[in-house]
C-alpha cells in the first residue's frame, strides 16, 4: 500500500511540475517582438526592428486587447526622422479609413436621438446639396444605411490624397462635385442601392454633410461630444488641419523609403471617411466601448442594438454600419483599416471574445509589417485556436 501512495505522490508531483506557465505581458510581448519559433515564412525570423527595417518603418505603435481590457500598448522607432523625436504611446497618428466606424457610430447615436433613421432617403436629411435622382434610384433610395456599408450604388472609390497644408481646402459641396480645389471626381450612381458593395469614400462624405445638416453641428464637434468624449478618448481629434498644441506630439508621415515626405502631413477636410487623429490606445478604447456595449455591459454611446448594426452585414458585402466583418478561423471579427498619405492603420477586434488588435505606423509601406504583426498576436495569443488561449 505505502508503495502505491508514494507512486501516486510522484505522478501527482510530475503532473503539478508540468503544468504550462502562466506567461506575464512581458512574455508576450518578447513573443511577437522576436523571432518566431516556427519559421514557416522568411518574415518570421526576423525581430520587430528588423522588421520595421526591412519595410521602411520609421515608427510604429501597438495596442492589444484581452479580457475586454487594454492588455498592453508599446511603441516603436521614431515618429519624426527629421526631428528624431521617439514614438511613444501619446504620439498621434493619422487613422485615415478607421475613422469611418468612429463616424458611423455617430451617425448611430444621431438616429437614436430621432435625427432620422437608418433607412430614410438621403435626399430628405441633405439641405445645402442633393443626390442626382437617377434610374438607379427610381425604386430603391440611397439611405445612411447603405452609404455607411459601401452599397449604396455610388461609384466613386475614393481614395482621398488629402491637401497640403498651404493648399486651399474644399467645401463638402465642392468635394462632392468635384469642383475645384477639389482634388477628386464628383460623386456618381453606378449602379442602384444594395446590388454589390464598392468602397466609397465620397458616400461616407455626404454621410458627414448629412450629419451636420441634420445635427445642426459641425462635424469635428460633434464628434467630440457624442463619441470621442463619452469613451474617454482624449487624445483624438477630427480637427483638420490639426492644431499646433496636438501637433507638438504628432508623427510625420513618410514614403516607401521611410523618408519624410515634403510636409509633415496632409490636411483632409474628409472627416468622416479620413479625418481622425488618435493613438492605437485611443482607438482600443472605442473598440472595447463596442465589445462591452454589445455584450449589454456598456451604453456610454449607443444601446445594444444599434452596435449590433454596427456589427451584422447590411446583406450585401462584407460591411455592417461602418465596420468590416470578417470570419478569421472559428472567429467572426470586426475591423477597419487605414491608408492616408504616408500613415497605415488598423483596427480589429472579436465580436463576443473581448480580444483584439490596433496598429498605427508612420510611413506608406507600413500595411506589410501590421500584417505581420497581426499574424504575431493572434499566434501568441492563440485566437480562435482549438487549442485555447495560453494557460494563465
Amino acid at each position: 500500500m505505502m508503495r502505491y501512495c508514494i507512486l501516486f505522490a510522484f505522478v501527482v508531483s510530475v503532473a503539478a511540475c508540468a503544468e504550462p506557465k502562466e506567461w506575464s505581458v512581458d512574455d508576450y510581448i518578447a513573443a511577437i517582438e522576436g523571432p518566431q519559433e516556427t519559421v514557416e515564412e522568411d518574415l518570421d525570423a526576423l525581430t520587430l526592428t528588423e522588421l520595421m527595417d526591412e519595410f521602411n518603418v520609421p515608427g510604429i505603435s501597438v495596442a492589444v486587447i484581452r479580457d475586454f481590457d487594454i492588455h498592453w500598448a508599446k511603441a516603436y522607432g521614431v515618429a519624426d526622422i527629421e526631428s528624431g523625436a521617439l514614438a511613444d504611446t501619446e504620439t498621434l497618428f493619422q487613422a485615415a479609413s478607421i475613422s469611418k466606424p468612429v463616424a458611423a457610430m455617430a451617425v448611430l447615436k444621431a438616429v437614436e436621438d430621432g435625427k432620422f433613421s437608418l433607412d430614410d432617403d438621403i435626399n430628405t436629411i441633405l439641405k445645402s446639396w442633393r443626390l442626382p435622382d437617377s434610374e438607379f434610384t427610381a425604386d430603391q433610395a440611397v439611405t445612411p444605411r447603405s452609404l455607411t456599408s459601401h452599397t449604396s450604388g455610388l461609384g466613386d472609390g475614393f481614395g482621398f490624397p488629402g491637401y497640403h497644408p498651404s493648399d486651399p481646402v474644399p467645401t463638402l459641396v465642392q468635394i462632392l462635385n468635384g469642383e475645384k480645389p477639389s482634388n477628386v471626381g464628383p460623386v456618381i450612381m453606378e449602379r442602384p442601392p444594395l446590388v454589390a458593395m464598392k468602397y466609397s469614400g465620397g458616400g461616407v462624405t455626404l454621410m458627414q454633410l448629412a450629419i451636420e445638416e441634420a445635427t445642426g453641428e459641425p462635424f469635428a464637434a460633434l464628434l467630440q461630444e457624442t463619441v470621442l468624449g463619452p469613451i474617454g478618448m482624449t487624445q483624438s481629434t477630427f480637427e483638420q488641419p490639426l492644431p499646433a498644441a496636438w501637433d507638438r506630439n504628432a508623427a510625420r508621415a513618410h514614403d516607401e523609403n521611410g523618408n519624410a515626405m515634403d510636409t509633415k502631413w496632409h490636411v483632409y477636410p474628409e472627416l468622416a471617411a479620413a479625418g481622425l487623429w488618435t493613438t492605437p490606445t485611443e482607438l482600443a478604447k472605442f473598440a472595447i466601448e463596442v465589445q462591452e456595449s454589445l455584450q449589454g455591459r456598456s451604453n456610454r454611446v449607443l444601446n445594444q442594438t444599434s452596435v449590433r448594426e454596427m456589427l451584422s452585414p447590411v446583406g450585401v458585402g462584407p460591411y455592417a454600419i461602418g465596420f468590416s466583418i470578417e470570419k478569421r478561423g472559428e472567429g467572426w471579427y470586426f475591423a477597419h483599416g487605414g491608408s492616408n498619405w504616408g500613415f497605415r492603420a488598423l483596427l480589429m477586434g472579436h465580436k463576443i471574445k473581448g480580444y483584439g488588435l490596433v496598429v498605427m505606423t508612420n510611413a506608406s509601406e507600413g500595411g506589410t509589417l501590421i500584417q505581420e504583426i497581426g499574424k504575431r498576436v493572434e499566434r501568441a495569443y492563440r485566437w480562435d485556436s482549438l487549442d485555447g488561449p495560453v494557460p494563465r
